[in-house]
């Protein structure tokens, strides 16, 4: 055996090590949560990391999964060894490859972080839908339990497929095995090589298509013959499983690391049995060990090679004593007699039993169940219910962790019961998303892995939302191997690092007696026991917790580091919990600190190292009473003047007791309603906007720029006022349009997130400091109790201004039309919700929107809360989101549907005025075209008259007329996404429907990476910007995705940013939804993964376009109708000053800092491609025409 390497990796990166080794050519597509896999492999390639045959694979990004899934099938067809790395949609989108490539039996590994599906809603989550999917394709299935087997079965993976020619999924739960940490043995070259047959590998390559020997593959086959070609295969998986425990024997040899194809634990003489796979093998293995040591007769079967599926092997490994059996499958058919795992074992045990092989002769009870969809949790208690069922109800088809109220499959389970866990150490951090917490943990568990002897695990749980919501780091280390794969319910540290997170989150629950609690507080340890809720103070006392303070945010801001405290609180935990000594717990810190921020440059290293040398003396214990005494109690999740089903169930999702929510409560088919994030104020800012009237000029720009909607507008009669708080600010209206009315810029304290776009945007300064504007961040925790009274006034008692008096061309009465888009859960300072809020603005009342997956349909769809509104008439944006390829198709069907029955309503109409109903409200309704805002409105009126009317008539045809009747008024069909869907995975059908000729209004959120999965290079990403999947800067042009759509001449194009020309972003809006054709807005939209300071984001837009990275254009044929030229430059002649402004930003400093001949050479091209546009579009500009 070699040299043993301990390593703390999490279980893409194993995947993605070994891939790497094995492979010559990988192609790769991002989709959560393997997307790192890629990430690993690109990066290795970009640093010229060979593989085991001392060549760099080639790394290439595909257009989507499909893609990626047809040039692997390429790459192995002419002889390459191949592989890709996918997850849920994106493995379903590979299955047609898939199909082929077995067919042809052909070698390759697929490796996937299984996930949940789509179905009713999204789940980025794990669980083993994707995987069930592929169990008809032909591949091999193989199923790795944790970290260590995701690296050694990926291994043996890779050799198997080679000597088996069945092509192999190799298979690891999303989230909970992908993406947990763990001190792991790394494999080495050396062992990969002498697992990795090379005869083999050449006859694989041999097989590859060439002209020096041509053959051909894929033919056409006729009924005659194509039957007995898919029987031909059949030999091949017969020898399989015999391959793999081949690969696996040869694999302990080399390792001492030995495993089965079905692998049992437990008592010898069990009576009662789990079969499963994938992580929860672990659970219910240390469960078993448990309950065995207190006399119990319990066992697992846990299952690695799913396909081809062994039933004599798999029988030969269940004790010969077992009379009960329960299947558990991470997976749900609709419909079936069963899960897919549970009806194989049925199958397998009762075939072996007719065929007399099977050591048992009294077939057992069999009991199928389904547990942890969509990383549900999977704790030891559970286990236990499982097991009890088998004696006890004998409960068929039963699930496990929810409580089904509806059809009474669940089993219930005491929660209370706890495994023993003396000896090991468990923290959890409880975080705000994009502060750096999960980071700073996960280089927090590196330190302790590698730095002690201790093992060690890491697992952080975030929504999908990712930044601005709750995070929770689970920590754990001890002497002993961790078989663990859930969340810490038994926790000896709690670090709760946003201090406002007390007011709703019950974070001390798992907090053992004596267990210690560290808080980052704006109050000291004398000031804090008085300024957190009583419950809070109550679990203190009772637990006796050890109670420390820390001032975070204080010590970051000085070191300029904004509201990133994770290396502080990093630094706090490390002296208070005294794992290692302090001097090296600093040393060990600043040295994970440099390797993970230095590639953003040595200003950001320092702010992080001044920091933590802060945040050393800020640590204070606080000396609290033995009384619970404080007048502050938590808050609801919902205020109470929401609706019932938002308090009661919204709102039980919203402080993370989800977990409790029974079927019955939750809608069938997935329907929710809008605009709940008015009720659920998540107060996250340390600073939030407070308006200085006699500064302001009035401009609403705060307003429009303002990507949570917490910034709004309103004139209105000076009466309003008589009740306002004594604190509530009002200014005269300063012209003729609302003479002798008053004006107020009012900001909702607890909804903002204090990104700071509106104090940069404001144009209105002191004269004698031009540091003081019409509007100044002040703090949060001064200002709330007055602002928020503030807020609850403006928002409730002072009307909306009437539309009709409002030109919306103008962002001052823009800002006073009430968004119907607020208070998302986007990341502070968003590039992409100004544009949302704009649409909702103009169009939001009588808008249907298609929405691709992405940032997008997680800020805007994403439970607890939608923040997609409503008008004071109940009127609002009706938003759903397909998949992330289909997007426009999904928006096309719903253009055809409101032409169609827009039609027909007419028709009907017609039919109904014959008989003489409703005449005179049905030629009011045919009249009015609806081409403007105020026939739109006269619209409404007619249609309420004629449902007036049709509502008392038993007229069949008026009758459907009633169900018609909405479809009288002109709908705006918005299609929403960002650049990945857009140029890359959805282009084919962006292009189509832009080419019908309907008339669908595109929007494009252009960040110019995959901006929701991580910060992947799309075809959007500009040349010398690192990104994922382009660790060595992208060497290729941005696409031309507006050229591209104004080539078929009828489709209105603009290409705007807001922070550059607000003016020019308004006007696009109004002519693209005008256009009776197809229009496409593509939006600059800065974004985190630029590596910019958020709060200049709308600076960032107008550098991008003054130095020509981003030209300004509005292409409108109807000019062309009037014999005019149709394209329109919108910004003057760049400076061309790129690096002064790539420069500012980490994605393309991070190349200069990493690799600076190839920054220059990139920066250089880059130049020379915005002269180039510029040159083209001032052409087009200046054409005759």
């Amino acid at each position: 055996m070699s040299e043993k390497k301990l390593v703390m990796i999490d279980g893409n990166t194993a995947a993605g090590h070994v891939a790497h080794a094995l492979s010559e050519v990988i192609g790769i597509y991002p989709i959560t949560p393997s997307s790192p896999m890629g990430e690993v492999a690109d990066e290795y390639s970009a640093k010229g990391k060979k593989n085991i045959w001392g060549t760099v694979p080639e790394v290439v990004e595909l257009q989507s999964e499909g893609g990626a899934a047809g040039a692997v099938h390429g790459a192995l067809t002419t002889g390459a060894l191949s592989s890709t790395f996918t997850a849920s949609q994106g493995l379903l989108l590979m299955i047609p490859n898939m199909y082929k490539i077995a067919g042809e039996l052909t070698s390759t590994v697929f490796h996937i972080a299984a996930r949940a599906v789509a179905a009713s809603s999204l789940s980025i989550f794990g669980d083993h839908q994707d995987v069930m999917a592929c169990r008809q394709t032909g591949w091999a299935m193989l199923a790795s339990n944790n970290v260590q087997e995701v690296m050694d079965l990926a291994v043996i993976s890779h050799a198997a497929t080679l000597e088996a020619r069945v092509p192999f999924l190799h298979f690891f739960d999303g989230f909970r095995t992908s993406h947990e940490v763990q001190k792991i043995e790394e494999v080495s070259y050396e062992i990969m090589q002498q697992m990795i047959d090379s005869e083999l590998v050449r006859a694989h390559r041999a097989r590859g298509l060439t002209p020096e020997n041509p053959e051909i593959r894929g033919t056409a086959q006729n009924p005659d013959v194509y039957f007995q070609q898919r029987e031909a295969v059949n030999k091949y998986y017969l020898a399989v499983p015999a391959i793999v425990q081949k690969a696996m024997d040869k694999y302990a040899k080399l390792t001492g690391r030995q495993y089965k194809l079905y692998e049992y634990e437990g008592a010898a003489d069990a009576e009662k049995v789990i079969v499963l796979m994938g992580s929860g093998c672990d659970t219910v293995e240390e469960t078993v060990t448990a309950l065995n040591k207190k006399g119990e007769k319990l066992g697992v079967l846990k299952v690695r090679l799913y396909r081809p599926f062994s039933a004599e092997l798999f029988v030969a490994a269940l004790p010969a004593s077992v009379k009960a059996i329960a299947v558990l499958d991470r997976t749900k058919e609709p419909g079936s007699l069963g899960e897919p795992l549970y009806e194989d074992v049925r199958t397998a045990i009762g075939e072996m039993q007719a065929a007399g092989k099977c050591q048992f002769k009294n077939y057992p009870v069999i009991l199928g169940g389904r547990y942890g969809l969509g990383s549900k949790e999977f704790t030891p208690a559970m286990v236990k219910a499982v097991f009890d069922n088998l004696t006890g109800e004998k409960k068929p088809n039963f699930t496990i962790g929810i409580e089904d109220d509806v059809t009474g499959t669940s089993l219930t389970y005491d929660a209370s019961f706890q495994l023993d866990d003396s000896g090991l150490h468990q923290a959890m951090f409880f975080g705000l998303g994009s502060d750096g917490t999960v980071g700073a943990n996960k280089n927090s568990i590196k330190i302790i892995g590698e730095a002690t002897d201790n093992k060690a695990q890491a697992y952080f749980v975030y929504d999908s939302k990712k930044s601005g919501s709750i995070t929770t780091s689970h920590l754990r280390f001890g002497k002993d191997k961790i078989l663990k794969p859930y969340l810490v319910t038994q926790s000896d540290f709690i670090a709760c690092h946003k201090f406002t997170f007390l007011e709703k989150y019950d974070m001390l629950s798992t907090a053992k007696k004596g267990a210690t609690f560290l808080l980052t507080s704006p109050y000291g340890k004398d000031q804090v026991w008085d300024n957190i809720p009583v419950e809070v103070q109550k679990q203190i006392i009772d637990k006796e917790l050890k109670f420390y303070v820390i001032d975070a945010v204080s010590i970051a801001e000085k070191a300029g580091m904004g509201g990133r405290i994770n290396t502080v609180m990093q630094t706090a935990f490390f002296k208070i919990s005294g794992i290692l000594p302090a001097d090296e717990a600093l040393s060990l810190i600043k040295k994970y600190t440099e390797k993970t921020y230095g590639k953003k440059g040595a200003d950001v290293v320092k702010k992080n190292i001044d920091a933590i040398e802060a945040a050393v003396a800020g640590v204070e214990q606080v000396d609290y009473p033995k009384t619970a005494s404080s007048k502050i109690k938590m808050l609801p999740a919902m205020t109470s003047d929401a609706p019932a089903f938002v308090q009661n169930v919204l709102g039980t999702i919203g402080i993370n007791k989800g977990d409790s929510i029974k079927v019955g409560e939750m809608p069938a088919d997935g329907t929710f309603p809008t605009a709940t994030t008015q009720y659920e104020k998540r107060a996250i800012a340390e600073h939030m906007p407070i308006w200085n009237k006699d500064l302001c000029i009035q401009c609403g720009q705060c307003t429009v720029v303002c990507p949570h909607a917490v910034i709004r507008a309103k004139t209105y009669d000076p009466k309003y006022l008589a009740n306002a708080p004594a604190t509530f600010k009002s200014a005269d209206y300063k012209t003729k349009e609302f003479e002798g009315w008053k004006f107020t810029i009012q900001a909702s304290a607890e909804d903002c997130t204090g990104c700071g776009l509106c104090v940069q945007q404001c144009p209105a300064k002191s004269k004698e400091d031009p540091s003081i504007k019409a509007i100044n961040m002040k703090s949060f925790a001064d200002n709330r109790a007055a602002e928020s009274a503030n807020w609850n006034y403006f928002f409730k008692e002072i009307p909306d201004n009437d539309p009709a008096k409002l030109n919306l061309s103008n962002a001052k009465f823009l800002a006073m039309k009430r968004p119907l888009f607020e208070f998302s859960g986007a990341c502070a300072g968003c590039g992409e919700t100004p544009y949302i809020k704009m649409l909702s603005q103009m169009f939001g009342d009588r808008a249907v929107i298609a929405n691709a997956t992405g940032c997008s349909s997680i800020y805007g769809g994403n439970l607890p809360t939608t923040p997609y509104a409503k008008n004071a008439e109940g009127k609002g944006p009706a938003w759903s989101n397909s998949l992330f390829e289909d997007a426009a198709e999904f928006g096309l069907g719903m253009r055809l549907t409101s032409d169609k029955l827009a039609t027909y309503a007419r028709e009907v109409a017609a039919t109904v005025k014959g008989k003489g109903i409703a005449a005179a409200e049905i030629d009011a309704i045919l009249a009015n075209e609806g081409t403007d805002e105020q026939a739109i409105s006269a619209q409404r009126k007619n249609v309420e008259a004629l449902k007036a009317v049709l509502a008392n008539s038993t007229d069949a045809d008026a009758k459907e007329l009633a169900s018609l009747t909405d479809h009288f008024i002109n709908r705006s069909v918005w299609i929403i996404g960002g650049d990945g869907w857009a140029y890359d995975i959805g282009f084919g059908g962006l292009d189509h429907v832009l080419a019908s000729g309907r008339n669908v209004n595109v929007l494009v959120l252009d960040t110019e990476v995959y901006s929701n999965t991580g910060g992947q290079m799309s075809k959007a990403t500009p040349i010398g910007a690192v990104a994922k999947f382009a660790a060595s800067g992208k060497s290729t042009s941005k696409k031309d995705l507006g050229m591209i759509a104004m080539s078929y001449g009828y489709v209105y194009v603009a290409r705007v940013a807001m922070g550059a020309n607000m003016t020019q972003v308004i006007k696009a809006f109004r002519e693209a939804e005008s256009y009776n054709g197809p229009s496409i807005i593509i939006a600059y939209s800065h974004c985190i993964n630029h590596g910019i300071n958020m709060e200049y984001g709308m600076t960032n837009q107008k550098e991008a376009v003054s130095c020509g990275l981003w030209p300004l254009y509005r292409f409108d044929p109807r000019l062309a109708d009037q014999g005019k030229n149709p394209f329109q430059l919108d910004s003057k002649e760049p400076d061309y000053k790129l690096a002064d402004f790539m420069y500012k930003e980490v994605r393309f400093k991070s190349l200069k800092v990493a690799d600076p001949v190839r920054a220059e050479t990139l920066l250089k091209k880059a130049e020379e491609k915005a002269k180039r546009q510029w040159k083209e579009y001032e052409y087009l500009s200046k054409r005759d025409f």
